[in-house]
């Protein structure tokens, strides 16, 4: 690996959109990562689970590989691990309940045992060959998330991570601003901020705010059973939802895979406080009256799996929404997830749910004020916008040039972009592949767009399958056409429409005996453009067709 004097800075995700945050660090022989998430599929990506990193820069470079440091324990920073591990099996630091969610994960994947999972906390140094990394506390809308000092010869980079100033935090201690001023001292090259709420003027609220709302809906509706649906990783809104059911004399049940694994890891390393006997199993809230119980489950984003969508679809094994239920969501839709969390709220208010989506949630990110306040602390050299489609970093851009800071010096990156950087000047010098890879099931990276393409085209269009049986040294049909549709039509009242289709088929085959001909290839693509000319005569649709040609004689 080639190098010039400065660090280099490559982001392989999270910069055109609001996941798949991972950036190595390069500089003499030593490459570091921070972050490794995932993506969720858009809505154009049929069949698709989720999107994880391109790691072929890394995979290439393996050798200079020394660890990957994470920032928080969101799947938009660790869901691409056990991916990422197999082919990288480098040691991942992070703080204690980071560590312990990414553990959690692994273990699904039966791979925890063979990670090398090294817990930090905030103030340690991590020394990495030509790097060293300091984890410094932040808010966020999960505990123990931490910014990182990255330094080398080349300066000192603060990578934030995604973070807030919450200066009266439900769990642990505010920001840690005194730290981030010494290292602004110190000198900082450049600053690569959290770009998220950079459109929102102001201060971003305090997470104790959202208590406050909780205690006003519990105490408005003390006859109600009570439905919250929040992220599985907000443990801090999970704690707030049991400081009220306490309050109000209620029992806590979870409910949601993600949610029981997350909040039971929680609570064993202190970050959840559950007074004794408030906490039941789902199996046991029959045994209670309605007004007594308090349900913290999945699905705030209207996922089809999570435990409110299952419920709403009446497809749940132990609950079911009944009329005048109270259903808080707790979160705020993903750019993407907002129809289908519509669609989850007009349902569960035709089932006579009482839904509140208002005032119940309060952003993890930094608003306007908060990102200056950062640039006022690090005072770095540089700018570089993270975390965020592209208009959330050129509204961080503009923070930055009214605090002073010269257009040149601000940064706008792609992923894949290679810029080096040091303290006479800021160069992108390369590109490496950053593309997502798609997962579907146990396949990885076997999606391309072509196979995405067809997927798009039989979801809007159908498929209409050929069969016909061809005896090649007769030249002649002895079977067939047989025509099979699914997306298409509705074949019971298409029958004249299909038979005409085999009309069009068995011509087609005539033509081509009669021509004397024997490319199978050639009758599949007369069979393909002919019939495809008749449905769209008759119909003015385009299905995809795949004629099937067997030869009786091969």
């Amino acid at each position: 690996m080639k190098l010039g004097n400065g660090i280099r800075v490559i982001p392989l995700g999270g910069l055109e959109q609001i996941g798949m945050n991972i950036t190595a660090f390069c500089f003499g022989q030593s490459i570091i990562v921070v972050d490794c998430g995932l993506a969720f599929p858009e809505d154009d990506m049929l069949g698709i689970d989720l999107v994880i990193p391109d790691i072929t820069f890394l995979k290439e470079h393996i050798d200079c590989v020394k660890a990957i440091f994470i920032t928080h324990g969101h799947e938009d920073h660790i869901g691409a691990l056990p991916y990422i591990l197999r082919e990288l099996p480098v040691p991942v630091y992070g703080t204690r309940l980071t560590l312990a969610i990414i553990r959690n994960k692994l273990e699904e994947y039966k791979m925890a045992d063979a990670a090398d999972l090294r817990v930090c906390n905030y103030g340690d140094v991590v020394a990495c060959d030509d790097f060293s990394v300091e984890f410094i506390r932040t808010n966020h809308s999960i505990a123990d998330a931490a910014a990182l000092a990255i330094r080398c010869e080349a300066g000192t980079l603060i990578h934030t991570g995604d973070f807030k100033v919450d200066y009266t935090p439900v769990y642990g201690e505010p920001i840690d601003l005194q730290r981030l001023a010494e290292i602004g001292r110190e000198g900082v090259l450049a600053l690569m901020c959290d770009s998220t709420n950079a459109l929102k003027p102001g201060n971003t609220m305090s997470e104790r705010t959202v208590g406050k709302t909780f205690d006003t809906i519990f105490a408005d509706n003390p006859n109600r059973r009570i439905i919250v649906a929040t992220f599985a990783s907000n443990v801090d809104r999970v704690q707030q939802v049991i400081n009220s059911a306490q309050k109000y004399g209620r029992k806590v049940a979870i409910e949601g895979r993600s949610m029981v694994n997350i909040v039971g890891t929680a609570q064993e390393l202190g970050y959840i406080k559950v007074p004794d006997g408030l906490m039941i199993a789902a199996e046991e809230i029959k045994n209670y009256p309605d007004n007594q119980i308090v349900l913290i489950m999945t699905g705030s984003q209207g996922e089809p799996m999570a435990a409110l969508s299952r419920i709403a679809s009446n497809t749940h094994k132990r609950v079911s929404i009944m009329p005048g239920d109270v259903v808080i969501i707790s979160a705020t839709p993903i750019p993407g997830n907002e129809k289908a969390v519509f669609k989850l709220i007009n349902v569960l208010s035709m089932l006579g749910a009482n839904v509140i989506f208002q005032d119940t949630h309060v952003s993890g990110h930094a608003n306007q004020e908060e990102i200056k306040l950062l640039y006022c602390l690090t005072k770095p050299r540089y700018a570089i916008p993270i975390h965020g489609e592209y208009r959330h970093r050129i509204a961080q851009k503009n923070i930055a040039l009214n605090l002073g800071i010269p257009a040149e010096r601000i940064e706008i990156l792609k992923s894949g972009d290679v810029l080096e950087l040091t303290k006479d000047y800021a160069e992108i010098v390369g590109n490496v592949p950053a593309h997502g890879i798609m997962v579907d099931g146990l396949g990885v990276g076997d999606v391309g767009n072509a196979v995405l393409r067809d997927r798009q085209y039989l979801s809007v269009n159908g498929i209409v399958i050929v069969s016909v049986g061809y005896d090649s040294a007769a030249g002649e049909v002895i079977s067939g056409p047989d025509i099979v549709t699914r997306g298409f039509v509705y074949v019971k009242e298409s029958e004249q429409l299909l038979e005409e289709a085999r009309d069009v088929v068995t011509d087609t085959c005539i033509r081509f005996s009669e021509a004397g001909g024997t490319d199978f290839n050639r009758l599949r693509a007369d069979i393909k453009q002919n019939l495809s000319d008749y449905f769209w005569r008759v119909m003015k649709r385009s299905p995809m067709i795949l004629p099937v040609i067997v030869d009786w004689n091969a």
